[in-house]
């Protein structure tokens, strides 16, 4: 089964790491993505948060861009209700100048952090989530220099002026992120790593629903989902452990310093509720050894009928979060 695969970083840190330390991280992981002939590498937003690097996806895709020679560098993704549509297609279109046919624009709606972090980003104004679809639609035109008579900004153009357009991809994990992308007549990456639930019959609702447009022909849809590979598969729920309690003390509102050790996740006094709780985690991971993995990305891949499937690993470990991306690459691509 012939299934491309891309990688989402999140520029984690580890407990008793730095920030710093956490985006040379994710530099030596694009470069090495590019390597390994991984299609497309991702970066993402977070605000506000001990544990995540990256909250300004423009600036570090300019880094990672500089730091590599052909793999594509993108977002996922700009969280775009907090800004103006104008100033994010002035932002991509200056990326797309720099590196011309490597960039590519994921959209999100959903807010990246916690509510004052939303507050502090609109200065303290309400903005209306619901105006996300009409953002998509400004950020396109401007992307394509295509505002239209009647338009407010009519003969605005988004500089730098360019030759080509990043490709906008739509984000998200719900419905409604499908019928917007199946609308638009954009590609969709569906976010199994956040929404473990319903994620086949989204990217259906999308094949059913698109709309061709000048962007896109044909619907093009991917999925994004949490991958802990190693030599063994017990190796590999070990490192997968670290993981799970993340995500453990994230749904409970747990103050966290980073991603745990290994050792702190497997000595952790779990519940039987933790554990149940885990468990449900779990249908947004794929972990195993090399082939285990190879068997559940292509399961994923003919459920979701996608070309393409992103993977994100969080480990304690730097080396064993490498070793993971290796191990998938030497058995897929």
């Amino acid at each position: 089964m012939d299934i491309r695969l891309s990688i989402l970083d999140q520029s984690p840190i580890s407990e008793g790491s730095n920030a710093v330390e956490a985006l040379r991280q994710t530099t030596v992981l694009a470069q090495k993505a590019e390597e390994w002939g991984y299609s497309r590498f991702w970066v993402s937003e977070h605000h506000d948060t001990t544990t995540l690097a990256g909250s300004s996806p423009e600036i570090l895709i300019s880094h990672l861009a500089s730091a590599t020679k052909s793999i594509r560098i993108g977002s996922g993704g700009v969280m775009l209700p907090h800004y103006s549509a104008y100033k994010v297609a002035e932002n991509f279109k200056l990326l797309e100048a720099l590196y011309p046919g490597r960039i590519d624009a994921g959209m999100g709606r959903a807010p990246g952090g916690m509510p004052r972090a939303t507050h502090a980003l609109h200065d303290g104004d309400f903005r209306d989530v619901n105006q996300f679809p009409n953002q998509i639609d400004d950020l396109l035109i401007y992307l394509h220099d295509a505002v239209p008579e009647g338009h407010q900004f009519q003969g605005l153009k988004a500089t730098p002026t360019t030759n080509s357009a990043p490709p906008v991809w739509m984000l998200g994990s719900s419905a409604n992120s499908a019928y917007l992308a199946a609308e638009k007549g954009l590609p969709y990456m569906f976010a199994q790593f956040i929404n473990g639930d319903g994620g086949p019959s989204y990217a259906k609702a999308y094949r059913d629903r698109f709309k061709p447009s000048q962007y896109l022909q044909q619907p093009k849809q991917a999925v994004a989902v949490f991958v802990v590979c190693a030599e063994t598969e017990e190796d590999a729920k070990r490192i997968a452990s670290s993981k799970e309690l993340t995500m453990l003390r994230l749904v409970q509102g747990k103050p966290s310093a980073g991603t745990p050790s290994i050792e702190t996740a497997m000595n952790y006094p779990y519940t039987i509720y933790d554990l149940q709780s885990i468990e449900e985690f779990r249908k947004r991971l794929v972990v195993g050894n090399p082939q285990q993995v190879k068997e559940q990305i292509e399961n994923l891949a003919e459920v979701y009928q996608a070309e393409e499937v992103m993977l994100v690993t969080i480990a304690y470990h730097f080396e064993d979060k490498l070793k993971s991306f290796e191990l998938i690459a030497k058995e897929i691509l």
